[in-house]
């Protein structure tokens, strides 16, 4: 177990004993940092906190704030250790010198949100929880029903309505019981914080139960051991991120404090939010400079982002103003045509995974980053989930007669 020694809350600062608290801070709701005992993590070398041989996240058991490696035959196990590709035709099209994607797709139910339920299920097991429940527009519910499923957990799935129907059949498809909500994700998060309180459920959501970005924090590992550790920088990585409810991001941010904070890396990587501009609570808030996270009226077509008021705006924001980062917001335009410049080189990402692609592109033309920055950008998610979204950057296919003029008729046109 990765020494967990107790929580900090992100607004006043109170540190709570593991016992005395379960999601958010009794004194003013701020959401709760996980602390490991840092002291007893420094000093090691790199190969004394990974388990080589594990190809998952769990190969970072020793930083994890969770004592039981269940899963060992379960998909729990093959949730995280992504790959991080450099493809030369993005750098050549970009003008960059060092450029990587993470490639979130793989993971068992096709998104990042697999590694915040690997670590939930494996919490809720520990302290013996019958049902777990959560609020999703797909990713995160998918990512828990999934899960669950593995080890026989009983799983609730509250979802707006409005969320892909691809997303929907695979929680039905793990056996999830899911309840779909005539309204936004907003609405659904509410539904399920009174359902946790009528029913005595674990409660998965995110900015909410502080475990979620242990398991987001992983991402972070990752990017340490496949970039960090072996490619020669001359400055600190831009890593950029897709954000919606913002803990995505900021357990990418928690992960690089883990690793500062025993001494594993010397300087933190600058990370850049990347926001809709229909959902751009957050950017907002960093254009204003002030740390007040106002709703807005969600309107994009990347719904695993499209958010009211982001449930970690306050850490999401931090993720960027305490690493030199910044925040961009970029039209579902030029999200679409991001989809396309990915699957160019063979990465199928959903809206909300190319979205930080675009935050790229366009942090390049605002001058945030330059072509000498070493950059690593997050696809979050596989494109399968969002199939509609996919046809609108690719287009349509033509028909043609079934004979070999119309093949060349077409061709010569």
């Amino acid at each position: 177990m990765g020494s967990f020694v107790g929580y900090r809350c992100s607004v006043c600062g109170k540190s709570y004993q593991p016992e005395e608290v379960t999601y958010t801070c009794p004194d003013d709701n701020g959401i709760l940092d996980v602390i490991l005992d840092y002291e007893a993590l420094k000093g090691k070398k790199p190969e004394d906190l990974i388990l080589e041989k594990e190809p998952s996240l769990w190969r970072y058991f020793s930083l994890l704030p969770v004592s039981n490696l269940i899963g060992e035959a379960t998909t729990l196990r093959s949730a995280g250790w992504t790959p991080t590709f450099s493809p030369p035709q993005l750098k050549t099209k970009l003008g960059v010198k060092q450029l990587w994607v993470k490639d979130e797709s793989g993971n068992p139910t096709a998104s990042f949100k697999d590694r915040a339920s690997a670590i939930l299920v494996a919490r809720a097991r520990e302290i013996g929880a019958e049902v777990i429940v959560t609020a999703s527009t797909g990713n995160a519910g998918a990512a828990l029903a999934g899960m669950s499923a593995a080890v026989g957990q009983e799983s609730v799935i509250f979802a707006p309505k409005t969320a892909p129907p691809a997303k929907i059949a695979q929680l039905l498809i793990y056996g999830a019981r899911v309840i779909l909500v005539d309204d936004n994700y907003d609405a659904a998060y509410q539904l399920s914080l009174e359902a946790t309180a009528e029913y005595g459920w674990y409660n998965r959501n995110t900015g909410y139960n502080p475990f979620t970005a242990e398991g987001k924090k992983t991402a972070a590992y990752e990017i340490w051991e496949q970039v960090l550790l072996s490619a020669d920088l001359d400055r600190p990585l831009a890593v950029f991120v897709s954000v919606g409810d913002g803990n995505i991001i900021s357990g990418i941010h928690k992960g690089f404090k883990d690793l500062y904070e025993i001494g594993q890396i010397k300087e933190m990587p600058r990370i850049y939010g990347v926001q809709s501009t229909g959902s751009a609570a957050i950017y907002n808030a960093f254009v204003s400079g002030k740390e007040e996270i106002l709703p807005v009226s969600a309107t994009t077509l990347a719904d695993s982002i499209s958010v009211n008021l982001p449930s970690d705006g306050l850490r999401a924001l931090r993720a960027a103003t305490q690493t030199g980062g910044a925040y961009v917001a970029v039209e579902d335009e030029q999200i679409l045509a991001a989809i396309s410049d990915l699957g160019a080189v063979g990465i199928f990402a959903e809206p909300a995974g190319a979205t930080a692609y675009a935050g790229l592109k366009k942090a390049l033309d605002d001058g945030l980053v330059t072509v000498q920055d070493p950059i690593l950008v997050l696809n979050t998610g596989s494109g399968l989930k969002d199939v509609k979204a996919a046809r609108q950057a690719a287009g349509e296919a033509p028909v043609i007669p079934p004979n070999l003029e119309s093949v060349k008729e077409l061709l010569d046109s």
